[in-house]
């Protein structure tokens, strides 16, 4: 049995959606069990294999992500990051500030031996439908080439347990192809990369290609991933915007987003990198899943899913693993 550990106060849509998604979760998992932290009074779920524990506190986006962690110890978050910390859960999901949940992980849950930063990871959309790993996207603005190196190795484990990809392609985020190109920073973690047995790297990759399957783990700064991240969201949103107003400018073309309106969402999924889960913070002694703030009731149940994929994978085991290798 899978034990997840749940924020039921955090995000934008919180508790509401957060209550559907762990339904369906239960619902569709005989396997997994929840256990639910937040306010009892607005849980309305009677299932045996959800538990509700009542917090008095709650986390906002407004609160500064430490100062939070460490003054509302009876918050939702906090409790929740505690029971991944106790081992009484696997794993843990939340929707809510992405600081302090960072924060969460790293003074509750606390860093495997030998990581020396942990790493936001995620899954973007590409064009085949396959996804390519994306680190970092926010833990590290600033890195260091050896940070890198390390973020790779655990992008390769990500890949491997939780992606099904035998041996991913793994390349160095940067401005051209050519070995020699980039900053002193991809310079120096190309040399790391290219001399290494313990991932495939394949090279440089630059940013026009991340969607077109070129790699299967894409590594880059936490400056640069949260960037390119917000920027593929904007231009989704910009895009969607444009094909709808053009597929409303006529009775023509009415009549044409009618007949292809099944197409177009499948392609709004395509590119929903919200389908692909949440964003998993890489290189803790625990499962720590980070869903959108703005997710839907889908976009949670798939982190959840996520988690559970997460625990049964032995990913943490594993990582703890392959840095003692690379520490020794």
């Amino acid at each position: 049995m899978v034990k997840i550990a749940v924020d039921m106060m955090g995000g934008d849509d919180a508790p509401q959606i957060v209550l559907e998604a762990v339904e369906k979760a239960v619902h569709d998992f005989e396997d997994l069990e929840i256990i639910l932290f937040g306010d009892e009074n607005q849980c309305q779920i009677n299932h045996p294999r959800v538990t509700i524990r009542h917090t008095s506190e709650k986390i906002t986006m407004e609160d500064e992500p430490v100062r939070a962690i460490k003054r509302k110890k009876e918050s939702s978050m906090v409790q929740m990051a505690e029971a991944v910390k106790s081992g009484e859960a696997g794993g843990c999901v939340s929707a809510g500030n992405t600081g302090a949940l960072m924060s969460a992980g790293l003074f509750i849950v606390g860093r495997l031996p030998g990581v020396s930063r942990p790493a936001l990871v995620v899954t973007l959309p590409t064009v085949s439908g396959k996804g390519v790993v994306f680190l970092d996207v926010g833990a590290n603005a600033d890195a260091k080439a050896e940070h890198l190196y390390q973020n790779a190795l655990l992008g390769h484990i990500y890949a491997v347990n939780l992606r099904n990809i035998k041996n991913p392609r793994v390349a160095l985020l940067n401005i051209g192809t050519e070995a020699q190109k980039g900053n002193s920073l991809t310079k120096k973690t190309y040399e790391l990369m290219s001399q290494t047995e313990q991932f495939n790297f394949i090279g440089n990759v630059e940013a026009k290609s991340i969607m077109e399957d070129d790699a299967d783990v894409i590594v880059t700064d936490g400056y640069t991933g949260n960037m390119i991240l917000k920027n593929l969201e904007g231009i989704a949103k910009s895009v969607g915007k444009i094909v709808k107003n053009d597929l409303l400018s006529s009775f023509k073309n009415k009549i044409a987003a009618l007949i292809m309106k099944k197409d177009i969402k499948a392609l709004a999924k395509q590119l929903d990198y919200s389908e692909y889960g949440g964003s998993v913070l890489l290189g803790l002694d625990g499962i720590v899943v980070k869903a959108h703030g703005s997710s839907n009731a889908k976009a949670f149940y798939s982190a959840i899913k996520q988690a559970k994929i997460a625990v049964e994978t032995q990913i943490v085991e594993n990582m703890r693993e392959k840095v003692g290798e690379l520490n020794e």
